[in-house]
C-alpha cells in the first residue's frame, strides 16, 4: 500500500511539473513575468519589455485596439512615447503570441 501511494504522489508531481511547464504563458491576472498585458504599448525594433508573434488560432492573449481607455485585459493603445509596454513583433521564439479581435480581448 505505501509503494502504490508513493507512486501516486510521484504520478501527480510529475503531471504538475508538466503542466506547469507547458501552462499558460500569460497569467489569469493578465500579466507576463510581472508586466501588465493592457495599456499603452509602443512597437519597437529593439529593446523590448515583450516579444509577441502574431496568430490567427490558439493564442495567449487576444488583443484589441482601442483609442482611449486601455484599462482592461488584452485593451491595447498604440502610441509613440510614453508606453506601459514596448513590444516587438517576431516571427520565432516569441514570449507570447497574440491574435488581433475586434471584441472580447483578453485571456482565451
Amino acid at each position: 500500500m505505501k509503494a502504490w501511494t508513493g507512486a501516486l504522489a510521484t504520478a501527480v508531481s510529475l503531471l504538475a511539473a508538466g503542466a506547469a511547464m507547458a501552462g499558460d504563458k500569460v497569467g489569469k491576472d493578465c500579466t507576463f513575468n510581472g508586466k501588465k498585458l493592457w495599456g499603452k504599448v509602443q512597437f519597437v525594433t529593439s529593446s523590448p519589455d515583450l516579444k509577441i508573434e502574431v496568430v490567427n488560432s490558439f493564442p495567449d492573449l487576444k488583443v484589441m485596439h482601442v483609442n482611449s481607455f486601455p484599462d482592461a485585459c488584452g485593451k491595447w493603445q498604440v502610441v509613440t512615447s510614453f508606453p506601459d509596454l514596448k513590444v516587438q513583433i517576431v516571427t520565432s521564439f516569441p514570449d507570447i503570441k497574440i491574435q488581433y479581435v475586434s471584441s472580447f480581448p483578453g485571456v482565451p
